[in-house]
């Protein structure tokens, strides 16, 4: 008995020691290798009512999600005059609130700075963890949200020197108005519709990130916690070390990121948890696209579809986007009430 179990212990040591000394990013790949016993390049390992539920999941999200930003992102036709304008200063207001803080005392320099910094944080620890650990990085979902904060970051950036130099111009038109004489009425017409098509321009750009903001909003949330949560106690039992880069992918990013909210004057509305929905879908759905044609190993253990509980992995993974995204929806709502209520000589909003 003795002897068997020290083959039994070695055994365990093997799987385990690897484990101890590998990269966060594979750091499961052993066990995973253990449980592989489907060639997922045989059509057969597809035609299972496993892959038929999970893609139900997968695609009934997809649906949704489309539905969702159809009905509340959709055009929408009306002869509402009313509507029409509260259509369009919505439109406009997403331009500033792109680049302008939440508090009138904050230059919006200040928010300029911030998200700069933030960019090279995110960049230095994104390129470092790719060039310790290979290029294989990217099959994560972390390294998805990563890279969109990182980018998101950057985009903010653009949008942010984009409002500084506004805010400048504004000032010095003002001083010097008095100064100007009057534009005849076709310089003034040109000069509007100019200033029109710009205006339009800058909010789609607006509208753009706000859309990558609160869709990497809920994709950070639920990296993180999934980590912190389901993972790093596993990492503590094999007695794993996490090193620097470790943690820095799976708290930096939700850390500037909430810092930033802080600070922006970005909505958070409900339905847009449809673009939070979406990622994940496509994500799952470039997983199946590559195990369809090359026989490797799950960038996570519950996505592999010849598990016993495959589909309810999966629909549990579909339902934690809604405590994910409530959770930061939450933060938003509570940031306008305190700053509305208790500061609301300083607090400013354009909704």
């Amino acid at each position: 008995m003795e002897g068997s179990d020290t083959e039994e212990d070695d055994g365990v040591d093997d799987v385990f020691g690897g484990v101890k000394n590998c990269p966060p990013s594979v750091l499961l790949i052993p066990l995973m290798e253990l449980t592989l016993t489907n060639d997922t390049t045989n059509l057969s390992y597809w035609l299972t009512w496993k892959f038929l539920l999970c893609a139900i999941w997968v695609f009934t999200s997809m649906v949704i999600a489309s539905y969702l930003i159809w009905k509340y992102e959709g055009s929408t036709n009306t002869d509402n005059y009313k509507e029409v304008k509260q259509q369009e200063r919505v439109w406009f207001n997403y331009d500033s609130e792109a680049w302008m803080p939440c508090i009138k005392g904050i230059h919006p320099a200040w928010l300029l700075t911030f998200r700069i910094i933030s960019f090279c944080l995110l960049l230095a620890a994104g390129t470092s963890d790719v060039a310790i650990h290979g290029t294989d990085l990217f099959f994560y979902y972390t390294q998805w949200t990563l890279s969109l904060v990182t980018f998101y970051f950057a985009f903010g950036s653009v949008l942010s020197a984009y409002g500084c130099l506004r805010q400048h111009k504004r000032y010095d038109v003002g001083e010097e108005q008095e100064f100007l004489l009057p534009l005849t009425h076709e310089e003034n017409t040109k000069s509007q519709q100019g200033k029109s098509h710009f205006s339009m321009t800058a909010s789609f750009w607006g509208y753009v990130f706000q859309i990558m903001f609160q869709m990497i909003a809920g994709a950070v949330m639920l990296t993180d916690s999934v980590y912190w949560i389901v993972m790093a106690p596993f990492l503590t039992v094999v007695g794993y070390e996490m090193g620097f880069l470790t943690v820095v992918a799976h708290s930096l990013n939700l850390v500037l990121l909430l810092a930033d909210t802080t600070l922006n004057s970005l909505d958070f509305p409900w339905f847009r948890i449809s673009y939070f929905l979406l990622l994940t879908s496509f994500y799952v759905l470039f997983e199946w696209i590559l195990h369809a044609f090359v026989a490797t190993w799950w960038s996570y253990p519950f996505l592999d579809l010849s598990m016993e509980y495959a589909p309810l992995w999966y629909l549990i993974v579909a339902l934690l986007h809604l405590p994910c995204y409530t959770i930061f929806l939450l933060v938003v709502k509570l940031k306008y009430h305190i700053l509305s209520r208790w500061y609301p000589d300083s607090f400013q909003s354009l909704r």
